[in-house]
């Protein structure tokens, strides 16, 4: 058997460690397998990619079909599953048209040159975007600038121009922020990688009535909640407001990279030539994507989301009680998180691991939870049982340093 972590120590660009010092050959449903045979239950789903689970029969059986017929030809051609996709979005959303990129990071950088030349048609050339701290945006230069994390901009210095990054959830920070310049403000409804930060209902009634009154875009990245995670198809349905422009990707696909931009009729202002991807869009992610979605809207999956999301919230708030060392428990539908009184995440999550439980360390002080949208109430209380008895050996541990 090769040995996969010296092959990829040797070969691969260090763009990060491999906290889950596992070789994952095989995922069905909620849980994977190492190579070993080491059975997991996964609550991290591919960073909320995995909506359906692993391996979802209705993804496969579209994977094969597709792959056998055609799996990528240019955006010259109409192609029956991207136009398929793209209508399904449409009719289940409020926005009215759909460009097809390869992720998020992609998505979030066209929705931007979007509102750019929103910008120059009719707000006098203006170009900046308004994004908060704590968000995350994706990899590319310029998503690094609009994500407020300053440690991931530090390295990569002289920043690109016209983003500036305010506090999460203060209009008033939002309001100061605002100039001629401003064309839109962009943020995530639940703040995944910052730490599962809940937006405030307000907050986001009173940026879309700003938004309005200014006459900018809003631009909500749903590329984490969207599809379901939170409990209906997309996030903003939970706020009763409606976006200019919205993001997806992850769970869009379910396993697929796939990522897609959604406007408004007034927001769809690229022309031809303005845009455009080799691979976005392709007929073999599209059929995997518009069998995906057309699964979890046919048979109200964010439904079971919300249910069991609250559920599993529930049970956590139940360790809360039993474990004094939670801090806090947060998040909406099947993504959520508990933070601590103090940097315990990751040793958790290594107890967890040794323990049959897959959970992502998102901050050095809170553990988030992505699972499977299609995750059933048996198996949060097997996850709790982990949790419990990882949380009650790494807090003595602690209590055992803090003695000496």
């Amino acid at each position: 058997m090769s040995n996969w972590k010296e092959l990829e120590e040797k070969y691969f660009l260090r763009t990060g460690g491999r906290r889950i010092k596992i070789t994952v050959v095989k995922g069905e449903g909620a849980k994977v397998w190492d190579e070993d045979g080491n059975e997991y239950l996964d609550f991290v789903a591919g960073w909320a990619v995995n909506n359906l689970g692993h391996c979802h029969p209705v993804v496969v059986e579209a994977i094969k079909n597709q792959a056998s017929n055609l799996i990528s030809t240019s955006n010259d051609f109409y192609t029956i599953p991207q136009i398929q996709l793209a209508e399904l979005l449409v009719q289940n959303s409020c926005l009215d048209r759909v460009f097809f990129s390869n992720s998020g990071a992609e998505a979030n950088e066209g929705a931007i040159k979007l509102a750019r030349k929103y910008g120059k048609i009719y707000l006098d050339g203006a170009y900046e975007v308004i994004t908060t701290m704590h968000s995350f945006h994706g990899r590319t230069l310029a998503m690094v600038a609009a994500t407020g994390k300053p440690e991931y901009q530090q390295p990569y210095t002289p920043m690109p121009q016209g983003f500036l990054n305010v506090e999460y959830n203060s209009i008033d920070d939002i309001r100061k922020a605002t100039s001629s310049k401003t064309c839109a403000i962009m943020l995530e409804l639940v703040q995944g990688e910052g730490g599962v930060n809940v937006s405030d209902r307000e907050y986001i009634r009173e940026l879309r009535m700003w938004c309005d009154e200014r006459g900018i875009l809003l631009i909500l990245d749903e590329v984490q909640t969207g599809c379901g995670r939170l409990g209906t198809l997309f996030g903003y349905e939970q706020y009763g407001i409606e976006p200019d422009v919205m993001t997806l990707a992850k769970g869009l696909g379910c396993g697929v990279p796939i990522g897609a931009i959604l406007a408004k009729e007034k927001a769809s202002v690229f022309q031809p030539g303005d845009h455009g991807s080799t691979y976005g869009g392709n007929p073999l992610v599209c059929a995997a994507a518009y069998a995906a979605q057309k699964f979890i809207i046919e048979n109200k999956v964010p439904g079971n989301a919300k249910k069991v999301g609250a559920y599993f919230k529930d049970a956590l708030e139940g360790l809360r009680s039993k474990h004094p060392i939670i801090r806090e428990v947060r998040g909406m539908g099947l993504l959520l998180a508990t933070e601590f009184e103090a940097d315990i995440s990751a040793d958790v999550a290594a107890s967890c691991i040794n323990r049959g439980l897959l959970v992502n360390q998102v901050t050095p002080n809170a553990l988030r939870f992505m699972p499977p949208l299609i995750i059933t109430e048996a198996e949060v209380d097997q996850a709790i049982g982990i949790l419990d008895g990882s949380i009650a050996e790494v807090a003595a541990s602690v209590k055992g340093q803090a003695a000496v």
